[in-house]
């Protein structure tokens, strides 16, 4: 152990409010590692649910572990807390919601000398579990690494798998994983019988609160205390993952979050408001002004561009918000039908210019590139589009940055059968938007496509491909291609290939409560231009999450 990865885990901890420190006599201990940077994961609203989640328990002690990628490859991986190796815990539950982390999961591995394939451990090792939106979509490139997978949220999980956990570790490893596989939600691939695991979501909300427990200024979103105020998303966007595999929408009462909100005003004055749209909450605009009163100084994850009350907008200002991100996602009107988007060029333009006016210093705003059905001229209404918008907000003081980011197509999405458009094609439609607003004074950020390629393949991998990632250790995209060339396999074969209709998917273990008819109807809704309804505020039994439930 180095003590200079000590004296950093001390620094941080003095930088922190909220943290929980308790002695580890007579508890479980469990690592909650995140396999990130401390300013990325600290940033995590789930991560840092489930710390607080795990310390509910007065029997378990639940330290964090996170990923720093400059570290020196002769420092030990602790603790946060009480600078612990990983190896003394009982426990390693990882947290992992971005497929391009798990090569971070097997270096973190390698660097504490823990076997990195679950069939090479036994009891004198801990026990590793992952959970996380991509592991629910797809666990299987997980698979030969962990001895349970959670398939679905926490908060339904949790009891009866910290049941077992604090009785049963004592028992013979293959014994005690028999034991979890009977939980629902759980996972576990050296003893599945090959029937699909029902992923679990929490139907009430209000039953368990969703907000920071720890603040730092060491973080992307500063001190801010982080409040979940809504689950999911109604709008069914067609390459969404959340969309899907977060399904139903769901929301937190008004009484709720204002009480939410009073203690975390005990704290600092700056509130985040999170949801995969703020916008949906059907209450947002009285809890907006509730907070306001409270004397809250308020930010949003992200607004959806229709329906955007300008009320929300002027509020968020005040605040003393300095930006605000919206997704139109698609250049033209016919690639946003293609994806169920439901937005008009008219609603991007009314959003943008409504932002502007109401004080905001820059607008993000988020286009995907090699969308399926894409065309030469839809990456051309790209730029038309972004100089419409630019010509909105000229003489406002407000500027536009824009991010292109390569489609990646995600397991149980409506897009899960096809492939990533080709490379070569992806990077000449990038360079072809850079070049053609290089002097327009908008800012242009682009994801590397190389990467994407990389995700693609891991969305949409298997355990075979899981396995290559044993020799990805050196993080580097030299290191990727070699590992797979090893075993004979390319990113290509995964990224690119399309699954035909019937075709037995990687990710069949995983039954999201979407049925696979719907699925498919989606998908040719898409290939006919043709958009879908919204899902209804309660209970519905088209897309069959609700009925399965």
């Amino acid at each position: 152990m180095t003590w200079r990865a000590i004296r950093e885990a001390r620094k941080r901890l003095e930088r922190e409010t909220g943290t929980i420190q308790k002695d580890w006599g007579g508890r479980l201990p469990i690592a909650l590692i995140r396999p990130t940077s401390y300013y990325l994961g600290m940033s995590s609203l789930g991560f840092q649910t489930i710390y607080g989640l795990l310390n509910s328990y007065d029997d378990v002690v639940c330290e964090r572990v996170l990923w720093e990628p400059k570290r020196s490859a002769s420092e030990e991986i602790i603790s946060l807390e009480s600078q612990r190796p990983i190896a003394d815990f009982d426990v390693l539950a990882f947290s992992i919601s971005y497929e391009l982390s798990y090569v971070n999961v097997v270096r973190l591995l390698e660097a504490s000398r823990i076997p990195l394939l679950a069939a090479d451990r036994d009891e004198r090792h801990p026990l590793l579990i992952a959970g996380g939106p991509c592991v629910t979509a797809n666990p299987m490139p997980l698979s030969p690494y962990f001895d349970c997978l959670a398939i679905g949220e926490a908060e339904p999980i949790m009891p009866p798998l910290m049941g077992l956990l604090r009785e049963g570790l004592e028992s013979r490893r293959h014994e005690f994983l028999r034991e979890l596989s009977l939980v629902p939600g759980l996972y576990v691939p050296p003893i599945h019988d090959g029937a699909p695991i029902k992923r679990q979501w929490m139907r009430d909300l209000d039953s368990a609160p969703t907000t920071s427990v720890i603040t730092t200024p060491d973080t992307e979103l500063g001190d801010m205390h982080l409040i979940e105020i809504a689950r999911g998303c109604p709008w069914g966007c067609r390459f969404c993952m959340a969309g899907y595999c977060f399904r139903p929408f769901r929301h937190r009462s008004m009484e709720n979050l204002l009480a939410q909100a009073r203690e975390g005003l005990s704290h600092t004055k700056r509130l985040g408001l999170l949801a995969a749209a703020v916008s949906d909450h059907p209450q947002i605009e009285e809890l907006v002004r509730g907070l306001r009163e409270m004397g809250a100084e308020l930010s949003v994850s992200s607004l959806r561009i229709r329906p955007l009350p300008g009320s929300i907008l002027k509020e968020l200002a005040r605040s003393g918000s300095q930006s605000v991100s919206l997704a139109p996602e698609a250049g033209s009107e016919r690639l946003r039908q293609v994806i169920n988007k439901g937005v008009s060029e008219d609603d991007i333009i009314e959003a943008v210019a409504e932002a502007a006016g109401a004080g905001f210093k820059q607008v993000k705003l988020y286009f995907m590139i090699g969308l399926p059905t894409e065309t030469d001229d839809d990456a051309e209404d790209i730029i038309k589009l972004a100089l419409r918008l630019k010509s909105r907000v000229d003489g406002t003081g407000c500027r536009l940055a824009l991010t292109v980011a390569p489609f990646v197509p995600k397991a149980n999405t409506p897009f899960q059968r096809l492939g990533m458009v080709e490379s070569a094609t992806i990077e000449r439609r990038l360079r072809h938007i850079k070049r053609s607003l290089a002097r327009s004074g908008i800012e242009i950020r682009a994801d590397s496509v190389a990467w994407s390629t990389v995700q693609a393949a891991l969305s949409r991998g298997d355990a075979r491909l899981g396995t290559a990632l044993a020799g990805t250790s050196g993080g580097s995209l030299s290191d990727w291609r070699t590992a797979l060339q090893e075993h004979g396999i390319t990113t290509e074969e995964y990224a690119h290939r399309l699954y035909s209709e019937g075709e037995t998917l990687p990710w069949s273990v995983v039954d999201t409560g979407v049925r696979h008819e719907y699925m498919e109807a989606e998908l040719k809704m898409a290939q006919a231009g043709e958009a879908s309804e919204p899902c209804p505020l309660g209970d519905c039994t088209v897309c069959g999450v609700c009925q399965a439930a």
